[in-house]
């Protein structure tokens, strides 16, 4: 698999058109990086656009650095060819200047590599920076001093870090966030069936293990589940692997794991629907077994009978894949992220999201080798064979989802929601039926990988990059191509921009799922006005009193576009109405953050919905509001399953815990 630093500088900026400014590549062009002096002088270099970037490639954990192209700049009207080349005149002199800087204006010398690449028959600089170490980390800038003058990269941003930010640079690279000591929790609160289903298990790995002949105390300090400075102290990973209820509920509470059966193939339309949820807390060696026993109870099972045989193959999902998926959640999760792992069982597929994105970039996913997050609790559920060691584990759930003729598991790691998404569709792929509704497209001389991405499309409803690469390992541009090919022929459709386009059923593929639903298409049409023929979706319609770059507040100016709210208006709680009303044409942006969250808190509120309401833009309150407010975690995402989903809604932490009460 290709390292980012093992790609030219063409191949980089067809990724960058394909997918836009991605965690590891950085276009820089003349508006990053020229100042203009008055006087009619020449146009004059400031780096410090650049600099922020150099500090973030070589600060972000886990990140391997990345690749910064100066003289290539983004066309902001041009949605087909984001990013052009303007090239560099005098390279010479900029390679000089940015080694100079990169050597001068941090608290420790850096070195990247700069080299002078042609693209388009123009010279342009490829800078590549290298993650720095350990022990050099953070990378700051010396005038600004810490936490503001060092900085972190969150999906395509360079963030300032903050307080918390310093913590991630400045622990023991070997100490994992599971040591950290729990205040109250003893030893004398451990389950004492915890205890017995570990040995029972190590036992069964390997007889003669040294700990099965330790009493309990010196077991839980083999393990190192107790506080070297008191040695009757748990630690995180002692509480989570063998707390009781009781004390996980007093000390980790949001530690839980919960298990939720929703209707349908989407989330939870009304929040008073009732659907089946289970809350679990306890010893993890013990939760984790009635998590896979409540979740296999409830999926189907079939068979599959072979041709000459007598015997059948199990069509349901594999238990040991089950398995494998929610002790990737708890072994991976980030447990600094005080919020609950989901189980969420749709009708058609299993998602199983965690707190902490993988610290192994999405392609590596699978290959050998394994990055460890908590360096106490991986340890025991490989030593237990909970876990498949040496990052071998989704290479398992693969095969064994292969044998058991179910589409490949699929993955979403998140740097900017901090999350890990597992997707297990339950769909069996290419099954007769499949094949036979497939033939309608034979004239499209599609491959297996389109094929499936097409069956993909009409049990979930919408794909993207990443999934498609994942269902048919392949490459990014190699995808890219796949997909705009299909889209080309009216079966897809796409929706968004770069990094975030995804695609959804086109004319040709709606129309021939209408004949396999019986015309039941209300889970992907019901907001085609919303999606067909908008332009300003993806050109603006900001007029200039409604700027979204800070020089204006995004008020409307068309009086028409919000007529008719008056129904809508008056359906809202009295005291939603009243924050309203009294909002005026200059209201402070405190006041419109809160009226969000009140919107919010009453129903899933998409930025459209919001902009009607506030009678503000739709990209001006996404842009300002909440993008911020997502991060903060005053709102979330109303299908946190997909993050890009094309019906994607916001709501209240309040509201989206309502159902699972």
């Amino acid at each position: 698999m290709k390292k980012i630093f093992d790609y030219t500088a063409q191949e980089l900026f067809r990724m960058l058109n394909d997918s836009s400014e991605c965690t590891q590549i950085e276009a820089k062009g003349k508006a990053d990086i020229l100042r203009s002096e008055k006087g009619g002088k020449p146009d004059k270099f400031n780096y410090h656009s650049l600099m922020e970037t150099v500090c973030s490639f070589s600060n972000e954990p886990d990140l391997g650095g990345g690749v910064i192209l100066l003289g290539v700049g983004e066309n902001k009207d041009d949605f087909f060819q984001r990013f052009s080349v303007e090239g560099i005149r005098d390279t010479d002199q900029a390679q000089l200047d940015i080694a100079t800087q990169c050597k001068t204006i941090f608290n420790i010398p850096v070195y990247p590599q700069i080299r002078v690449e042609v693209v388009d028959g123009q010279n342009i600089l490829v800078i590549r920076v290298p993650e720095l170490s350990q022990r050099q980390k953070p990378l700051f800038f010396k005038q600004q001093g810490l936490p503001k003058g060092a900085y972190r990269r969150v999906g395509s941003a360079d963030l300032h870090c903050t307080e918390d930010d310093l913590r991630v640079f400045y622990i023991d690279s070997v100490t994992g966030y599971d040591q950290t000591p729990i205040p109250g929790a003893t030893v004398d609160e451990v389950d004492p069936e915890a205890i017995k289903r570990y040995r029972l298990l190590r036992k069964q790995v390997n007889p003669n293990a040294e700990e099965l002949v330790y009493n309990d105390q010196d077991l839980l300090e083999s393990l190192g589940c107790v506080c070297p400075e008191n040695k009757r102290q748990l630690n995180l990973a002692g509480v989570l692997l063998f707390g009781t209820y009781k004390l996980q509920r007093r000390t980790i509470p949001t530690a839980r794991i919960d298990y939720i059966r929703v209707p349908g193939n989407k989330w939870v339309e009304d929040p008073e629907a009732s659907f089946h949820s289970i809350d679990m807390l306890g010893a993890q060696l013990l939760t984790l077994y009635r998590l896979v026993d409540a979740v296999n109870s409830d999926l189907p099972k079939g068979f599959l009978l072979r041709e000459g045989e007598l015997q059948a193959d199990s069509t349901g999902l594999p238990v040991r894949v089950l398995r494998e998926a929610i002790v990737n959640a708890m072994m991976h999760r980030s447990y600094r992220e005080g919020r609950p792992t989901q189980i969420i069982r749709y009708d058609n597929r299993i998602e199983i999201t965690n707190a902490g994105f993988s610290l192994k970039e999405p392609e590596e996913l699978g290959t050998p080798g394994s990055k460890i997050r908590n360096t106490v609790l991986a340890p025991i559920f490989h030593d237990t064979n909970l876990a498949e060691t040496k990052g071998t584990g989704i290479k398992r759930m693969r095969e064994l989802m292969a044998k058991a003729h179910l589409a490949q598991p699929t993955f979403e790691s998140s740097r900017d929601q901090n999350e890990f998404t597992i997707r297990l569709l339950l769909h069996h792929f290419l099954c007769d039926e499949d094949l036979k509704w497939l033939a309608q497209f034979e004239t499209d001389d599609l491959n297996d990988a389109q094929k499936t991405a097409l069956i993909f499309v009409r049990e979930v409803g919408a794909i993207d990059n990443m999934t498609y690469r994942q269902m048919s390992n392949t490459e990014t541009l190699k995808a890219s191509r796949e997909l705009r090919a299909m889209r080309d022929a009216g079966l897809l459709t796409d929706r968004g921009k770069g990094s975030a386009t995804y695609y959804k059923p086109g004319d040709r593929l709606l129309a021939a799922m209408q004949t396999r639903y019986q015309g039941d298409t209300e889970r992907y049409q019901g907001d085609t006005e919303r999606y067909q023929g908008n332009a300003e979706r993806y050109h603006g319609d900001v007029a200039p009193s409604q700027t979204i770059d800070g020089q204006g507040d995004g008020k409307s100016v068309d009086d028409q576009k919000y007529h008719g709210m008056e129904e809508k208006y008056h359906a809202l709680p009295s005291n939603v109405r009243w924050k309203l009303e009294g909002l005026g044409a200059h209201a402070s942006k405190g006041q419109l953050r809160e009226a969000i969250l009140l919107l919010c808190s009453v129903q899933p509120m998409t930025k459209e919905n919001l902009a009607e309401y506030l009678h503000r833009n739709a990209d001006y309150i996404r842009i300002k509001f909440l993008k911020d407010m997502i991060k903060a975690k005053e709102l979330r995402f109303r299908f946190p399953e997909m993050v890009k989903h094309p019906s994607q809604a916001y709501i209240t932490n309040q509201q989206q815990e309502k159902p699972h009460e």
